[in-house]
């Protein structure tokens, strides 16, 4: 609506979010290659179309033998998950409390940020702490919104 475009607020949000859901799609391009490359298909059909139903995997764990890539990229893709859908329920929301634009794009940015670091470090495997650190400066800013939605609207529980 019109309206919700001139929220600038909602923009900065759905700018941020729409880059997050982005980079899940490329993590699922990425890991539909190694699958190919690696001949290890979730499905059998899959399987048949490319060398035979020894390819099928129908145990998850059991796909992986002999691919730690396929392993990354499905725990990054899990903990995108778990981390990129609460991240648009609080965004969302915080975004209808009127907050200051510029902090809002603050606590936008950096859990963005925080994302991308997180997936890089999975993906290139990086020295810890360098992935829980990006994860954890990801979690301030929901934290932070989560506090703040909680607080406007305490006297409605």
């Amino acid at each position: 609506s019109p309206k919700m475009m001139e929220n600038k607020v909602f923009l900065s949000f759905t700018f941020y979010s729409t880059i997050l859901i982005v980079k899940m799609y490329v993590v699922a391009i990425i890991t539909g290659q190694v699958r190919l490359r690696k001949k290890a298909f979730a499905n059998p059909e899959d399987a048949l179309r490319n060398g035979g139903l020894q390819y099928h995997r129908d145990d998850p764990d059991r796909s992986l033998i002999g691919s730690s890539n396929l392993l990354f990229l499905f725990r990054a893709h899990r903990n995108d998950m778990e981390n990129i859908f609460p991240f648009l329920f609080l965004g969302a929301i915080y975004s209808l409390l009127d907050p200051s634009p510029t902090v809002a794009r603050i606590h936008f940015f950096i859990f963005c940020a925080g994302r991308i670091v997180h997936t890089a470090a999975y993906l290139l495997r990086l020295r810890a702490p360098a992935r829980s650190l990006a994860y954890s400066v990801a979690q301030l800013p929901c934290f932070s919104m989560a506090l703040q939605i909680l607080l406007a609207t305490t006297l409605y529980w």
